[in-house]
């Protein structure tokens, strides 16, 4: 099995920053594009950062120039960095990964839980 751990939320003023993490363990065989996701309320989850194997990010237009995505390979994890947030950015972030667990079985797309992220004065 494969679990992605999600951790980093909170609450914060607009204009604050926050780190998002995320660590992927279990049955990894290989880790392709990681990313990050979010879900405000009563709106459908959206893609806010990816990363790929070699490094290559996407940033959602919303978040360019203010989100950071990174990743650790040795410790199969992937970091949001948030900075000048906004009230927009409130959401549960959910961390993504393509995950190959074996010579035999394909890449299958993992979530964490997700995480609070609440942007308020």
């Amino acid at each position: 099995q494969v679990q992605l751990v999600e951790s980093g939320g909170g609450l914060v003023q607009p204009g604050g920053s926050l780190r998002l993490s995320c660590v992927a363990s279990g049955r990894i065989l290989s880790l392709w594009t990681m990313g990050w996701y979010r879900q405000a309320p009563g709106k459908t989850r959206e893609l806010v950062a990816t990363t790929t194997s070699s490094g290559s990010a996407n940033y959602a237009d919303a978040v360019k120039g203010r989100f950071t995505i990174s990743r650790d390979y040795a410790k199969n994890s992937v970091y949001l960095q948030m900075n000048s947030l906004e009230p927009e950015d409130t959401a549960v972030y959910y961390c993504n990964a393509e995950i190959k667990s074996s010579l035999y079985s394909s890449r299958n797309d993992y979530w964490g839980q997700g995480t609070q992220v609440t942007v308020s004065s």
